[in-house]
């Protein structure tokens, strides 16, 4: 049986390409060709590198899905990719030309999670493991959520700051799954970032890792994305 539209996903940042694995499962069940990045989150350039890159090694159509800071990835790495049929965000930030996270996060009162993160003397910034389990993963398991405290990895300053270029879902179209209760990005900028690029918006009640512990919700959003495109 020959396999279906490929699927492309884009960690963000405290996790790796390992936090799809549940996700990763339910695709390739319905034959999807997926991939996970591994970026190196020092800088959103470097990062829009590795996604291109892997962008350019998919035969067909592709649904390119990021998660957190991982959406800041996708919206500038889909420019000129001309395989990639839909964006997928999930938690993720959906920037606007000028805009960067950081820019964004001082709109508003911080997000209960941003009170355990932690700069580091060469740049980077961390999530206090002690903190981890309930500002990014509260409904996770809470041996595995201990396991991803451990094993994060941290998100340059730099790409904090970085502002973004042109956004791809100006021109390819979007689905967004909000995470109601996330402590690392108030859901009311989910939804507000959403809705700004028009995008087909589904909640679902998550922690910022919703991909861990809601794999279903986060498979069926981006088996909504592949299938309106299918039908084209």
């Amino acid at each position: 049986m020959e396999l279906k539209k490929n699927i492309v996903l884009i960690h963000g940042a405290w996790a790796d390409g390992s936090c799809w694995s549940k996700v990763i499962v339910l695709l390739q069940r319905q034959r999807f060709n997926v991939s996970a990045a591994q970026l190196s989150l020092t800088s959103l350039d470097d990062d829009m590198t590795v996604t291109r890159n892997l962008l350019a090694a998919q035969k067909g159509p592709t649904v390119l899905v990021g998660h957190s800071y991982g959406g800041a990835v996708i919206t500038g790495a889909a420019n000129n990719a001309p395989n990639v049929a839909a964006l997928v965000y999930i938690a993720g930030f959906g920037l606007d030309e000028g805009e960067s996270i950081e820019g964004l996060s001082k709109q508003g009162p911080p997000p209960a999670g941003a009170a355990q993160i932690r700069p580091d003397e060469n740049g980077f910034l961390w999530i206090d493991p002690a903190g981890f389990p309930q500002a990014f993963a509260a409904d996770v398991d809470p041996v595995e959520a201990g396991v991803m405290a451990v094993t994060q990895r941290p998100l340059s300053i730099r790409s904090f700051a970085a502002k973004s270029g042109p956004p791809a879902w100006k021109h390819i179209p979007s689905w967004f799954l909000v995470s109601k209760n996330d402590q690392m990005i108030p859901p009311s900028a989910e939804e507000f970032m959403a809705k700004r690029m028009g995008a087909t918006i589904r909640s679902v009640a998550a922690s910022h890792a919703s991909m861990v512990s809601h794999p279903k919700d986060v498979f069926d959003i981006i088996l909504l994305a592949a299938d309106s495109e299918k039908q084209k």
